[in-house]
Formats: C-alpha cells, structure tokens, sequence
C-alpha cells in the first residue's frame, strides 16, 4: 500500500441491514485502510458529506434494498459536484448482474456481490488506489459469487 488510505463505508437509503457493510469495514481495517463507516439510513448527501469531511480515497456503499440503480448515481452526481471526481466508488450487496454494467457505466468502479472473497476486495482496493496513485488505469473489477 502506497500509504494508509481512507476508505468510507456507506448504507444509502431505507435498508436497515448493516451486518455486510460492518464486515467490509473490519475487514478493510485489517487490511491496513483507515474505515469511516457512517451507520445506517444514510441519504446521498450525507454519504458525499462524510467523504468531503473526512477526505476520503474511496466510498464503499452496501445496498440490499434494491435501490442501487437509484442511489448510486445520486451518490456519484453529488461527489461530482462537489469536486470529488478522484474519490473512487466501489458497491457491494445483493445487486442483480444486469445491474453492475449499469452501475459502472455511472462511474462505480467495481461491485463486489455475496460470496466475493473479503481479502480479494481488499487486494482489488489497495491495487486500484496504488494505480490511481501513480496515474495508471484501474484494474477490472472483482466480483463475487
């Protein structure tokens, strides 16, 4: 890891499982990140707060509710506002394959499903942000099954 990065953790919206999000976050930690995790019912806004004021490298947004196709462009819109084009935005949850071309068509640069390997996404983490680093191009995103 080119240096300790800080990585939000995110649940958008109405759903009130937070179990996911809470593993990601320990294990994002214990792969060397520093984790903000905001807690639950979290709107956009308050999402791209967070990042702004903690000046996050990347934010982590778990959806289970279904509502990814919503919230996560309204996330990635407001950090564009803001001037956070550099912030990158990875997804995890119960979101349909169909969904995930979608997603990263919108800006998300990798979504990780049930079943994706927490040291892997931790790798795939650490890798994108070294190359965001040094300017180099993201590697294809992981996905778990």
């Amino acid at each position: 890891m080119e240096r300790r990065y800080r990585v939000v953790v995110a649940k958008p919206g109405l759903d009130g499982h937070d179990r996911g999000a809470k593993v990601i976050a320990r294990a994002l930690r214990d792969a060397g990140f520093e984790v903000i995790y905001t807690g639950l019912h979290q709107t956009p806004e308050q999402v791209v707060q967070a990042v702004l004021q903690e000046d996050a490298d990347a934010v982590g947004l778990s959806l289970l509710s279904g509502a990814h196709l919503t919230l996560v462009p309204k996330v990635i819109e407001r950090l564009r506002a803001e001037g956070l084009d550099d912030v990158l935005v990875i997804c995890g949850g119960i979101i349909p394959d169909a969904d995930i071309a979608v997603l990263e068509q919108a800006g998300v640069a990798a979504v990780f499903t049930p079943g994706a390997p927490l040291p892997e996404i931790a790798q795939w983490l650490e890798a994108a942000l070294d190359a965001r680093e040094h300017g180099e191009a993201e590697e294809e995103p992981a996905t778990g099954e």
